[in-house]
């Protein structure tokens, strides 16, 4: 049966909410059009194009905690429709999200799209492997060819349901890359109007 991210979001609570906010009428409307847990071409083009995202994780005493993860565009592979993973690289060995994820392996990524404005909210279940078969055949198809830290272990994710946000209040930022690659004609201008003065200086006669 599939679901989508707002029959897994939307706990009793969160109805009382939007009953009290007088938002539940949109969202109930809404439920059945936003069954969205496969996905499609276009998310996963959008995964590929992502050098970041972030995991939010809960421990056993109850609190979230997010986890930034980053590495070369494209380093969060979708390797089907339902199942989104990554080399999980060594970093400040805390192991907090592992942990969590020991106890419970649910979790949220967030994929943002700064430039665009876009924002992929993913629900689902983590798998690692570590120090096995799996593991590296699985980092075989992960691990990124430039990457140089060390991989750890394989992650998978196993997606419930995802949805798209709303792209209001999200400030527009960009790479070192986006940033050099809006500005590229204006670089090729330039460079041609500073060869076309040095050709007009060299064409000039000499001052007497």
């Amino acid at each position: 049966m599939t679901h989508g991210f707002l029959d897994i979001a939307t706990t009793p609570s969160v109805r009382a909410v939007q009953a009290a906010m007088g938002s539940d009428r949109v969202w109930q409307n809404l439920k059945g059009d936003r069954a969205f847990d496969k996905f499609t071409p276009y998310e996963a083009a959008f995964n590929a194009q992502r050098d970041s995202f972030y995991m939010a994780s809960v421990s056993e005493t109850g609190w979230p905690y997010i986890q930034h993860r980053g590495g070369q565009k494209g380093f969060l592979h979708v390797l089907d429709e339902q199942t989104i993973g990554f080399a999980d690289l060594r970093g400040n060995k805390q192991y907090i999200s592992l942990g969590n994820l020991e106890h419970d392996d649910r979790v949220a990524l967030f994929l943002m799209d700064y430039p665009s404005q876009s924002r992929l909210k993913i629900l689902g279940h983590a798998e690692f492997h570590e120090d096995d078969d799996p593991a590296r055949e699985l980092l075989e198809t992960l691990r990124m060819p430039e990457e140089q830290t060390p991989a750890e272990r394989a992650v998978l994710i196993h997606v419930e349901a995802f949805d798209w946000n709303c792209q209001q209040h999200i400030t527009p930022r960009y790479t070192e890359e986006e940033i050099a690659e809006i500005f590229e004609p204006m670089r090729r201008r330039i460079e041609a109007l500073e060869k076309e003065n040095a050709r007009l200086r060299a064409a000039q006669p000499p001052s007497s």
